[in-house]
């Protein structure tokens, strides 16, 4: 083979020789916008639904709390609060001294929860309008932590709790209330919920049941590792 012959070979072959390099690389880098596990598109509707008469019964919230060491000069985080159902009830259990914090993503459920906490004379109960992947709390600012129905609707809950676990005080509770589903049905499988947990930084401490006595919901409790 001449000189131009062996040239002209190397010349047409290297642009193949770079494609093939490519694809071969390319097969083990993960695509740029994976996409996330399936969630329900969160509630915007009317709040007031969240407020149905037995509720506290039927959510057995009281003990909630007690598990959770909600107690008088505590302070702690609602995320998702909706209504602010929960928010009100855990600002009455920590009394003037605690402080209970109400997120949401939503400006409407903020200015409901500050119209709610004005007309019942709560002033301990600060609101927070958050990023979806973020609450926004101060670090290390909280004793315990609810995402009360809420988590199947978080479109990034490693984001999100990472952030949560930085505002938690030493020997803060976060516990998480849902249904297992697929995601899109208003629900999330609890196994989910714990190796996502995990990757956030967090150990699961206990699963309760108690929460509705048709066993649909699920309560579980973490802490930091």
């Amino acid at each position: 083979m001449n000189y131009f012959s062996s040239y002209r070979t190397r010349t047409f072959a290297f642009p193949f020789i770079l494609l093939l390099a490519a694809l071969c690389f390319g097969q083990d880098s993960p695509p740029a916008d994976a996409p996330k596990r399936p969630t329900s598109t969160p509630y915007t509707g009317d709040l007031s639904i969240f407020d149905s008469p037995g509720r506290d019964q039927r959510l057995h919230v009281g003990r909630v709390m007690d598990t959770l060491g909600i107690a008088n000069g505590k302070s702690v985080a609602d995320i998702g609060a909706g209504s602010g159902w929960f928010t009100v009830r855990a600002a009455r259990r920590v009394g003037p001294a605690g402080t209970v914090y109400a997120v949401d993503i939503n400006p409407e459920a903020i200015r409901y929860i500050d119209n709610r906490i004005t007309k019942e004379y709560l002033h301990n109960v600060r609101t927070i309008l958050s990023k979806s992947d973020d609450p926004l709390l101060p670090d290390n600012s909280v004793d315990a932590v609810l995402l009360l129905k809420t988590y199947h609707e978080v479109a990034d809950p490693v984001a999100l709790l990472k952030h949560v676990r930085t505002a938690m005080r030493s020997g803060a509770r976060l516990g998480i209330i849902d249904r297992n589903g697929n995601g899109t049905d208003h629900g999330v499988g609890s196994k989910i919920v714990i190796e996502e947990a995990a990757q956030a930084g967090f150990r699961l401490l206990d699963t309760y049941d108690f929460v509705k006595d048709d066993k649909v919901d699920y309560f579980l409790v973490f802490a930091t590792q």
